[in-house]
């Protein structure tokens, strides 16, 4: 396996220095402009806190074997998880302006709206209506849950749970205000497997980035974390893709660098931890999920117990499997990474690389024991593309083989 190092990535000098605020967006999509959700900041000037530098990953044959196309996605996902029959449950990603917010794919090999076409239909009537749903996740009961943002539409962010095995609705938790910032702009969730609770990343502005944990039971919610510099995205680290940097054009004709703080966030098969970072971030974070769950806590308390794990890619999934070792969607390189506990989780290693991997995320390990995941093409989207659709389909969705249990897989 490939260890990976490098020197950190720099700015172009010649991107103007602009303060943090809200991305304007051009009249061709209007309707994008409560997707941007400030997910995105302007490049700046604020100096990037001391951190694990960024690798290079070297053009590399796959280490793990092929990957194997199980599907292809009528457009770019933004999150995926996998029910416990092995069928996949994709989300439409807004920037693709999807008609169905969120999809399955049938045992006849069709996509479908999941639950049903009414949730999926604005003005349908039903009284659960999906808005902008990123993130998903599935227990082992079949209960599939659904981080809708609300931004589409400006509603008020929440989680639907549908029971699969029933064919009903579950439970419906609205995100409470104070658990928002003016820029929250929810993206990806994990279950706790052992106790009544959900963790969601809010990237926000990049700066008032948080996690918000979700007590199921009760229906409470609370921000935690918010600033803290493990969830804040570096502004010394760009995104490239297609061989440039990713930009969005303005109206009036300056270039914004989308910047986006904490983002990927998996948990550890007992619970007790929770991993995170920001996407345009070079550390991986973990804290104990037990200080998420008391409410009693101070805020400098919970800050104080963050620790710092490994080097990351920029990504916006990661999943952890029953050995420790932590996987990585890297975006930039259109590869999947990986982490080792066998290293003490030193040294950023390449599993497979794919030139069709473009902006690979949705990494979840299936029922099968493989890891799984899909390329969005995020980056020709209308949004960063003033306004046009650049895409190229098919959005295929891939698995490949994790590590063997072996040392370091080797």
């Amino acid at each position: 396996m490939s260890r990976l190092t490098s020197p950190r990535m720099r700015f172009p000098k010649h991107r103007k220095s602009l303060r943090y605020g809200t991305l304007a967006v051009p009249r061709v999509i209007p309707a994008l402009a409560c997707c941007i959700a400030l997910a995105f900041v302007f490049v700046s000037d604020c100096p990037a806190p001391p951190e694990w530098s960024l690798p290079t990953l070297p053009f590399a044959k796959k280490d793990n074997g092929e990957i194997q196309e199980t599907g292809q996605a009528p457009v770019g996902p933004g999150g995926m998880c996998m029910l416990p029959s092995g069928q996949y449950i994709i989300s439409g990603h807004q920037f693709f302006m999807h008609q169905w917010r969120v999809m399955k794919l049938d045992k006849k090999g069709s996509w479908v709206p999941f639950p049903d076409q009414a949730m999926n239909t604005p003005g349908s009537g039903s009284p659960v209506e999906l808005d902008s749903v990123l993130g998903l996740a599935c227990d082992p009961r079949g209960i599939v849950w659904m981080l809708d943002n609300g931004r589409r539409s400006g509603r008020a962010p929440k989680l639907v749970a549908w029971d699969t095995k029933r064919n009903q609705l579950h439970q419906v938790i609205v995100i409470n205000a104070q658990a928002l910032s003016p820029k929250s702009f929810l993206k990806n969730l994990v279950l706790d497997p052992v106790s009544p609770f959900i963790y969601i990343s809010d990237p926000a502005d990049g700066i008032s980035s948080a996690i918000i944990v979700v007590n199921t039971q009760t229906g409470l919610t609370r921000r935690v974390l918010e600033g803290h510099r493990s969830v804040q995205m570096d502004p010394s680290i760009a995104l490239a893709l297609d061989g440039k940097d990713v930009e969005v054009r303005r109206p009036d004709g300056q270039i914004a660098t989308p910047l986006t703080g904490v983002s990927p966030i998996a948990i550890d098969r007992k619970g007790e931890w929770l991993y995170y970072g920001p996407r345009n971030g070079a550390s991986l974070f973990k804290i104990k999920t037990e200080l998420l769950k008391r409410p009693d806590l101070a805020p400098n308390i919970i800050q104080s117990q963050v620790t710092g794990v490994s080097p990351k890619p920029v990504c916006d999934s990661m999943v952890i499997d029953a050995k420790g070792r932590i996987y990585f969607g890297d975006i930039s390189r259109g590869s999947i990474d990986y982490v080792s506990p066998d290293e003490e989780y030193l040294n950023l290693r390449l599993l497979i690389k794919d030139p069709r991997l473009v902006w690979p995320g949705g990494l979840t390990i299936g029922p099968d024991g493989h890891l799984h995941f899909f390329s969005s093409q995020l980056h020709r989207t209308p949004f960063f593309n003033s306004g046009k659709d650049v895409t190229t389909p098919p959005f295929s969705i891939f698995k490949a083989r994790p590590l063997p249990a072996s040392r370091f897989g080797f």
